[in-house]
């Protein structure tokens, strides 16, 4: 399992790096992010039509997103109305950045480009964070795009999220399979140099952390004693005095003896989404999975 896992890794940090060193080879397709629209529009209503979870997570959109291949790293933008996700659909395509919009109260796929990095889209609704680079919201769409600079360029960064106040949470991915969060304070409109979170957060391996958008806590995933068997995903609060507590783990509804990671909040607070191997060791079949965000309320210690 432990070599799984840190395939699994390896493969996800190799697709990242084949990214950036293809930049300017695919600047057609990745950066100004042509899109094709599928002839299909899928089913009107909210969340792609789909019945909201209970307390017991269920697989997202099954046959439109979920399916028997690699879906990974779903997000809804702020106003609910476009999702975003990662696909592999087979040893001879490309991963794929998609978007379901919601257009005239139908809910219609678009192949954005090859995979260009994780989306996560800033509270506000304006900036797209693809791990070290993002894009801006326009009048015309999304911008192309563009470098956050240095420090970040050179740090090998997985997964970036962003709270209301612009402070950075974000992972390194290390050659010895280890990883760490660090943070980056938005401060006189610069980010200050990254600080690596306490070592409450960061055990040895710790990845794709979520950060709310009041800052008032923080889930990330990694493997860790106690935890139900490969990738686990936890959160930790913020106490009164601004420091964080301890990792809590999702517990056995969430977290399974497969590999569950990168899980984050939509911003209407209802809903959890997360990933979990539902394959083999080469996980070939990752799906997206999504429940009832009330399990954040049941974790937080009670005053």
């Amino acid at each position: 399992m432990k070599k799984s896992y840190f395939l699994f890794l390896t493969l996800v940090f190799a697709v990242f790096l084949n990214a950036c060193n293809t930049k300017k080879q695919d600047s057609k397709d990745s950066d100004s992010l042509t899109t094709k629209d599928s002839d299909s529009p899928t089913t009107e209503k909210p969340y792609l039509g789909q019945e909201p979870p209970g307390l017991i997570p269920k697989a997202f959109a099954p046959g439109i997103i979920s399916t028997e291949y690699w879906e990974y790293g779903g997000v809804f933008s702020p106003d609910m109305k476009e999702f975003y996700f990662i696909r592999d659909h087979g040893k001879n395509t490309k991963q794929e950045f998609v978007v379901f919009k919601n257009k005239g109260n139908q809910w219609h796929e678009t192949v954005i480009s090859p995979r260009v990095g994780q989306p996560f889209i800033a509270p506000d609704g304006k900036t797209m964070h693809l791990g070290k680079r993002y894009m801006e919201r326009t009048e015309a769409g999304w911008s192309e795009v563009k470098s956050l600079g240095f420090p970040f360029e050179d740090m090998p960064i997985m997964r970036l999220t962003a709270s209301n106040k612009g402070t950075y949470f974000f992972d390194e991915f290390k050659s010895d399979y280890t990883g760490s969060i660090r943070y980056s304070r938005l401060v006189d409109g610069k980010h200050e140099e990254p600080k690596l979170l306490s070592k409450k957060i960061n055990g040895g391996k710790s990845f794709h952390p979520f950060i709310a958008p009041d800052e008032s806590y923080l889930i990330f995933d990694g493997k860790r004693e106690g935890g139900y068997g490969d990738s686990d995903i936890y959160i930790s609060f913020r106490t009164k005095d601004g420091s964080w507590g301890a990792a809590i783990n999702l517990g056995d509804k969430i977290n399974t003896a497969a590999w569950e990671a990168s899980a984050s909040v939509t911003l209407d607070g209802k809903y959890l989404f997360f990933n979990r191997n539902m394959g083999t060791d080469n996980y070939e079949n990752v799906d997206i999975f999504w429940v009832d965000a009330k399990i954040i309320e049941n974790l937080r210690p009670k005053e």
